[in-house]
């Protein structure tokens, strides 16, 4: 809020405001698109499987994003009806607890799409092995540590975000596990068809070929939405601190419930893509919508 009321005073660009109703809606419309992915993959148990298991960690991710932003504009609602304070002890617990929240949506995403690149990677250059290296255990274990690893980090990172010693290590891991993610993807493409060319003489090498490069390219695309949705509000981060007091940089920051509202949208738009280039999804959710008719 310093930082607000501070760039105002220093910079012509005016704040841009989104409306609340527009937050509670795609918000409404995230948590639901993804639960309905949840509810997908647990009916169907043709979906029970490594790859699917890290896509509903990757969706719990979203819902958690969109689950934040609602309890956040309830909090400003409740603040400005005089319900709440800005500075008592238990909103500052509460704003602890929602912070805490939506870094554990970001970490989350970020390891959930490292785990998605992951095992693309075994599929393709280890196809004929991809059954005993990721088995349902392993995928459940290391899922495990994802998330005992992400909400220990978002804890102690909410706690102490205002120590400098925190804030850059968050905002340097952002850059740092997409850069490691894209050189992954990039390193399956340059291989992918000379490792097709080996394997040609197998039989249904080509389906199963055709098969992983298309999971790899929706998962390419799941890492450029992800990329245009969060990286607007991680520089938003970077440039808060590190140049609250620059024109340009306040001006920058005086759109920042328009970056709040890409992260919301990534919640709705991966769902789509599940459903556009999964036919096993999309199969699975004509039958739910029968049913409930």
């Amino acid at each position: 809020k310093n930082i607000t009321d501070f760039s105002l005073n220093i910079t012509d660009c005016n704040q841009v405001v989104v409306p609340e109703e527009v937050f509670f809606t795609v918000a409404a419309a995230g948590i639901l698109e993804n639960l309905l992915v949840l509810v997908a993959v647990i009916r169907n148990k043709n979906l029970h499987l490594p790859m699917y298991f890290f896509i509903c960690s990757l969706a719990i991710s979203d819902m958690l994003g969109s689950l934040y932003k609602t309890l956040e504009n309830i909090f400003i609602i409740l603040c400005k009806m005089g319900y709440l304070t800005r500075r008592g002890d238990f909103e500052k617990k509460l704003d602890d607890a929602m912070d805490s929240m939506f870094i554990l949506s970001l970490l989350g995403s970020i390891f959930s799409l490292l785990a998605i690149a992951a095992d693309r990677y075994i599929t393709i250059f280890y196809a004929l092995r991809y059954h005993n290296i990721m088995t349902l255990r392993r995928a459940l274990v290391i899922l495990t540590i994802i998330w005992t690893f992400c909400a220990g980090s978002s804890i102690a990172i909410a706690l102490f975000s205002h120590e400098i010693a925190t804030v850059i290590p968050f905002t340097i891991l952002f850059p740092l596990m997409m850069f490691f993610i894209l050189c992954l993807y990039i390193h399956m493409f340059l291989l992918a068809r000379s490792h097709a060319k080996k394997i040609a003489s197998l039989p249904t090498s080509a389906v199963h070929q055709r098969t992983n490069m298309k999971g790899a390219i929706t998962l390419t695309i799941f890492l450029g939405v992800f990329l245009c949705c969060w990286a607007p509000f991680v520089l938003h981060i970077l440039l808060a601190r590190f140049c609250p007091h620059n024109p340009y940089c306040a001006c920058y920051m005086s759109i920042f419930h328009v970056n709040g509202a890409l992260i919301m949208c990534n919640a709705i738009i991966d769902p789509m893509i599940f459903a556009f280039r999964s036919p096993e999804l999309r199969s699975t959710f004509k039958k739910m919508f029968c049913c409930a008719r």
